[in-house]
């Protein structure tokens, strides 16, 4: 099954090759590991209830989403993205970008979606007690279980896709930090038994991202959009302050009020001060760094607006103040027209039908 249109051929193993047909390679090691996906589970049954913890068995669940993952942005790229990309004809810096904004725009919003679907079945929105009570939460249904992996899978494989991709230099460096960022909060939640509160956090963030890809997309195709930026602007800042305000709510009240406190290996329980102290710290450090780039591309845009601005309004001083050209009979004067010599030329009669 061919995802890529192979205009040249390569030898074989070479960088061109393997960055060519890659979604080849990986659809083909995915049938070795998908053996090991059907015995990588942890399950405990509660009366009719199939419940789920984690354990060393999720890498191999983990590795072949991983495989698929690479499969399926090459499918978006092939179908979707270039396709675009072909009727606006971009620069290269914003291709780059838009193949970005593209992925992440089909990924928010399919894991918007699907957070919101699980917050819902599960009650968390209706009682968001439940985020902190019956901690720990180390038995969890197949939905949310199933979720964390691929999610962990997908930032997974958004590494090698900088070499896939052949990301520029440039931009590798800010692309990692948002990576490493995600799987660090995603990982945290899942392995401190925290999957209640991070679901409800990934939700919100992952909205206010959709809002800014979308927005992003629309630039590249006409930059006078940049209404949807001042909407995205707002979400974002909301965003900032529903993250906080959750986990010190959850976090720093409603797991500071438990019973169960300490630290207990064996049965999850990670409801020690010095835990609490460092996941608090941790978001807040994350928030005020967004916070922090949001300034500045704020910033940015309103520096950026103002020197259009100042642009135009220079045009427009100079069309203003531009003398009137001077014709080959002569020039203006007093709005009559002068000859060369200071004499008005003559008119001519015109002749009557």
């Amino acid at each position: 099954m061919a995802f890529r249109r192979r205009n040249k051929s390569y030898p074989f193993f070479s960088q061109e090759f393997l960055i060519q047909n890659h979604a080849d390679i990986v659809f083909s090691l995915d049938y070795l590991f998908l053996p090991l996906v059907l015995l990588s589970c942890f399950k405990v049954a509660k009366g009719e209830v199939t419940l789920y913890h984690y354990g060393w068995k999720d890498g191999a669940t983990i590795l072949f989403y991983f495989f698929i993952a690479i499969i399926l942005h090459a499918v978006v790229q092939e179908y979707l993205l270039d396709k675009v990309n072909r009727r606006l004809h971009l620069s290269k810096s914003k291709n780059t970008k838009f193949n970005e904004s593209g992925q992440l725009c089909v990924f928010h919003l399919v894991s918007s979606v699907w957070t919101f679907y699980i917050l819902i079945t599960e009650g968390y929105l209706l009682h968001p007690s439940s985020l902190w009570e019956n901690y720990p939460h180390l038995h969890l249904r197949f939905q949310v279980k199933f979720f964390y992996l691929t999610q962990l899978a997908y930032w997974l494989h958004s590494l090698p896709e900088l070499y896939f991709q052949k990301v520029r230099k440039e931009e590798i460096s800010r692309q990692l930090q948002y990576i490493c960022l995600y799987l660090l909060h995603i990982s945290a939640a899942y392995l401190l038994n925290m999957s209640r509160v991070g679901l409800v956090l990934l939700f919100l963030q992952y909205v206010s991202e959709l809002g800014f890809h979308i927005a992003r997309l629309f630039y590249f195709t006409d930059e006078n959009h940049q209404k949807m930026f001042d909407l995205w602007a707002v979400s974002f800042v909301f965003t900032r302050m529903a993250t906080l305000t959750l986990m010190f709510l959850a976090v720093g009240f409603g797991l500071a009020r438990a019973e169960n406190q300490g630290l207990d290996w064996e049965t999850g329980n990670f409801n020690s001060v010095l835990i609490r102290m460092t996941v608090l710290l941790l978001v807040c450090l994350t928030q005020s760094w967004l916070l922090w780039k949001f300034i500045r591309f704020q910033l940015r845009r309103w520096r950026e607006f103002r020197h259009e601005q100042a642009l135009r309004k220079k045009t427009a001083t100079k069309q203003a103040l531009r003398p009137l050209k001077r014709d080959s009979l002569g020039h203006h004067e007093n709005g009559v027209l002068k000859a060369e010599n200071g004499a008005s030329p003559r008119t001519k009669k015109l002749k009557s039908p």
